[in-house]
């Protein structure tokens, strides 16, 4: 159990963390046909957009209130009306999903109030489903923005329904990438259960390239599957992000929910399995055991790389539990671990110390480690330092493909084993003919040889240095 240190530093040193709107903005990125929208300033927005095109390398629709310096004042009563009816008319999504930012929460804006107010006055906004979310960016982080999200969606869209017994609700953390979802999905549909996942950006993220454009979201879960979650027989969470929507799952329509701290490594996959065949009354499916059979001995073949190594790790809390544990199953040291908001995952964590803070306290404590761990912004530390860095969660906008990147299952944790171990394969040095130089003895003793048989020499590294010797 790592005990939990806040930074008291009077500012943040490259920043670790990301906040809690643009949590929620993603959480709603995997709803079909939605447009998220930040109350706030433009650039509030902006700044999240960037980060999060960067990072997918795809378009982002993400569209703002636009307040400034008059309507912070008087309030945004009428900036979210124009937004609503302008995103209505031009884009005409399915839902539209409002979070809050730190300035409209720091004037005390009642935007549920402003909601109610704006469907009495505007009856052609009747078919199209609001959500708004709480998300003030100076408490929390990315993860409490994205959970707050998914209760949200949960509380407004999801009624009870008779349980259907072979269907499952997934909830992903935000840590999960498209490829992660698309690995649970298959898990559990292999065990003849349908699963509604929510949010899937599996469906939205997943780059592809949609055979129509619109302004809105392009895939992702419907309203009809939202809805359908209430006749769920079970609901799974991944990350202890997700306890809060399974809970007001289960409050709404008594859905029983399991969570699982992670699904990266090999224990924890084994209890997933065995809860699934459990719900599904069918035996563990025969390429998943093949698949186990393959992870095993991938971690023979990786603890030779990654046994005793000291490594430096920063991440939000699931993410940062979900690694740092595979990385102590496979023999490595967790020396220093920096997060971003507390969690109970911290609880869990193979380490003595989790500190709050951010990219400098982990460049600080990775001095004498041999593998830094964290997303992009920590290039810089790893190259001062001289560190190998793997770039985990987000954004990583100095790589392709992070859509495409599978952590979690038996497959999913026996890559990432393989892209640990390769890492540390390259900080291995290779050896050269000069780095074990001969005693005089053995040149002594050479000397004959390279006089009576020079053609067995001619051709060794060491021909010119033994006849140099030779001759002296």
């Amino acid at each position: 159990m790592a005990s939990v240190v806040e930074s008291k530093k009077a500012c943040a040193v490259n920043p670790l963390k990301m906040s809690q709107p643009l949590g929620a903005s993603f959480a709603f990125l995997g709803l079909d046909a939605c447009m998220p929208v930040m109350h706030g300033s433009q650039g509030c927005t902006s700044f999240g957009l960037v980060l999060l095109v960067r990072h997918f390398k795809e378009a982002i629709p993400l569209q703002t209130t636009a307040m400034n310096e008059v309507t912070s004042i008087l309030g945004g009563y009428d900036n979210i009306e124009a937004a609503l009816l302008n995103i209505r008319k031009r884009a005409a999504p399915k839902v539209i999903a409002i979070c809050s930012t730190g300035l409209t929460e720091t004037k005390g804006d009642d935007v549920d109030g402003y909601i109610v107010t704006v469907r009495k006055r505007k009856p052609e906004l009747d078919d199209t489903e609001i959500i708004y979310v709480s998300t003030p960016d100076y408490v929390g982080g990315f993860e409490d923005g994205y959970s707050h999200a998914v209760t949200a969606i949960v509380k407004t869209l999801v009624k009870p329904l008779p349980v259907n017994t072979q269907q499952v609700t997934l909830l992903p953390g935000s840590h999960l990438a498209p490829a992660d979802i698309d690995e649970l999905r298959d898990i559990i549909e292999a065990f003849g259960l349908s699963v509604i996942v929510l949010p899937d950006i599996s469906g939205s993220l997943d780059g592809h390239i949609a055979p129509d454009w619109r302004g809105t979201t392009l895939g992702g879960t419907t309203l009809e599957q939202i809805r359908a979650a209430g006749a769920s027989a079970l609901t799974i969470g991944v990350g202890e992000q997700t306890r809060e929507p399974a809970e007001a799952l289960q409050g709404i329509a008594g859905t029983p929910l399991e969570i699982f701290d992670r699904l990266t490594g090999l224990e924890v996959n084994d209890r997933f399995l065995q809860r699934l065949a459990q719900v599904s009354g069918r035996p563990v499916p025969a390429k998943y055991r093949s698949q186990r059979s393959q992870l095993l001995d991938a971690m023979l073949d990786g603890h030779f790389y990654t046994g005793g190594i000291k490594v430096a790790i920063a991440a939000e809390p699931d993410l940062l539990l979900a690694v740092g544990s595979l990385l102590h199953e496979m023999g490595a040291e967790l020396r220093c671990c920096v997060s971003t908001t507390k969690s109970a995952s911290h609880a869990l964590l193979p380490a003595e110390t989790v500190i709050l803070g951010d990219l400098e306290d982990l460049e600080k404590g990775a001095v004498d480690c041999d593998l830094l761990v964290t997303h992009s912004h920590g290039r810089q530390a790893a190259e001062r330092l001289g560190k190998p860095l793997l770039r985990i969660g987000f954004p990583v906008f100095d790589r392709i493909g992070n859509a495409h990147r599978c952590q979690v299952g038996y497959r999913g944790t026996m890559a990432l084993i393989f892209d640990i171990a390769n890492l540390m394969i390259e900080q291995i040095g290779h050896h050269h003919a000069t780095d074990w130089p001969l005693t005089p003895e053995a040149l002594r003793a050479a000397a004959a040889v390279v006089r009576a048989r020079p053609d067995k020499l001619q051709d060794s590294a060491r021909y010119q240095e033994t006849v140099a010797a030779a001759s002296a």
